[in-house]
């Protein structure tokens, strides 16, 4: 089990939420980590809630290989599973900044990281007694919330 990446200074309250083996891409999940990297929480929950429903593209800076171009963002995708499960770790941030007393209207999104969580190692049989890798890559993710000065 991993810890937090983000340890707040000393008398800093902050409120963080992680989501531990998600089972969502680590490359999407990375791209939307840098879409609402520095929004507010309210920004940042509209902006999910349009890429949930194709309304918005989130932009894929890295991992944008044969990607198509949208008007709004230039390169970019609609990761909608992505965008569910962000969504869920923001309401539970959203919960634990209430519980600390923060201004849930003033907060910003100050670390939304990802990593690769571990592979759950699977295989698809094929023809002739042979079989190949059925992989599935789960993410980790966090996010930390502060209040807006």
């Amino acid at each position: 089990m991993r810890g937090y990446t983000y340890n707040p200074p000393r008398g800093k309250v902050v409120a963080r939420a992680r989501g531990a083996e998600l089972h969502i891409s680590p490359k999407k999940t990375y791209e939307v980590m840098n879409a609402i990297r520095g929004r507010s929480l309210d920004d940042a929950r509209t902006f999910l809630e349009d890429v949930k429903v194709l309304k918005r593209a989130v932009p894929f800076r890295r991992y944008n290989q044969e990607t198509a171009h949208h008007k709004q963002t230039g390169p970019g995708r609609f990761p909608v599973k992505v965008a569910k499960e962000v969504l869920r770790v923001l309401a539970n941030a959203e919960a634990n900044a209430e519980y600390e007393g923060m201004d849930t209207d003033n907060l910003v999104i100050t670390v939304a990281a990802c990593s690769r969580g571990r592979i759950l190692k699977s295989f698809m049989p094929r023809a002739h007694g042979r079989s190949t890798d059925w992989n599935e890559q789960t993410t980790n993710v966090e996010i930390v919330l502060t209040e807006q000065d």
